[in-house]
């Protein structure tokens, strides 16, 4: 396993983490200034950020401080009610393509949806078995357009907490076995990206993660568990504070091959969301030498 505890070279800043600073929502080019200013070579950004501050000129300020993407957040969000609305999410998946191939991200990562309008509250409808076959088909067809173009897909499963609403993938096992039926020949077009705070909890875990391989495992995020947790989309804990085994996990996808960034995403409208950017970067920081 890698020796973090020198450097920080393979930390990447999901910029959820610090999209907002001490209550206030903060502009994208702040952040890789942030980021730039420690010396934190990647970032994973997410679409709206990149929207507000210009796609152009978030590429142009990446190239300029040599910074790198360790994936693009997101695309995925596939079922609809109609057929109006399947054939739109596969068109805004595509620009999410694109999107992810200008700023030359490592992976476009996929939330892949689940019951439409649940997120609203008022589901559309309850099928969960329909929801996951649109999702089978929606990565089938972007992923033929992502091959034309040599952008990886990454499909992240998400805790069952949020099987009704975010995603209907819920096990790195179910994850894989729509890569084995859709890119059987594990070309790198498509695999995962391995959230510890979804899968943290799976007792098929070590199994699936050495099913995946390196040629699956695309995308490997930290954070870690709060107990209680308050709030099941926003009350994530910094590394160490919590109860995943970091570093068990690590050893576990480095030993099947995995040799990318360790990237931290964490969604905390109760703290870190509430202490200024350049703590939380320290942060970030000190606990990838220490616990990650």
């Amino acid at each position: 396993m890698r020796d973090f505890s020198q450097d920080h070279r393979w930390l990447s800043i999901n910029t959820a983490t610090v999209r907002k600073q001490q209550g206030a929502e903060v502009p994208l080019a702040t952040i890789i200034d942030q980021c730039a200013e420690r010396g934190i070579r990647a970032i994973s950004p997410w679409r709206d950020q990149v929207a507000a501050a210009g796609l152009d000129a978030t590429a142009r300020q990446l190239r300029a401080h040599g910074m790198e993407l360790s994936g693009y957040c997101r695309g995925g969000f596939f079922p609809a009610a109609d057929g109006a609305g399947l054939r739109a999410a596969l068109d805004d998946n595509r620009r999410a393509i694109d999107e992810a191939k200008t700023l030359n991200a490592a992976c476009l990562v996929l939330v892949v949806g689940a019951l439409p309008g649940a997120l609203g509250g008022t589901p559309l409808y309850t099928d969960i078995t329909r929801a996951r076959s649109e999702v089978f088909d929606g990565i089938a067809a972007s992923l033929e357009y992502a091959r034309q173009v040599g952008m990886p897909l990454a499909i992240e499963p998400l805790h069952p907490m949020q099987a009704a609403d975010r995603a209907c993938i819920n096990t790195l096992e179910h994850a894989l076995d729509i890569c084995d039926a859709l890119d059987a020949q594990k070309t790198g077009a498509l695999g995962v990206a391995l959230d510890v705070y979804h899968v943290w909890w799976d007792p098929k875990l070590q199994a699936q993660i050495a099913r995946a391989g390196k040629e699956r495992l695309l995308a490997f995020h930290v954070c870690d568990w709060r107990l209680p947790t308050r709030d099941l989309l926003s009350d994530r804990g910094m590394m160490g504070d919590a109860v995943i085994e970091l570093k068990k996990i690590r050893q576990w996808v480095e030993a099947a091959g995995f040799e990318g960034y360790a990237e931290v995403e964490i969604f905390s409208a109760l703290d870190w969301w509430l202490r200024p950017g350049q703590e939380t970067l320290d942060t970030c920081i000190a606990r990838h030498r220490s616990v990650v």
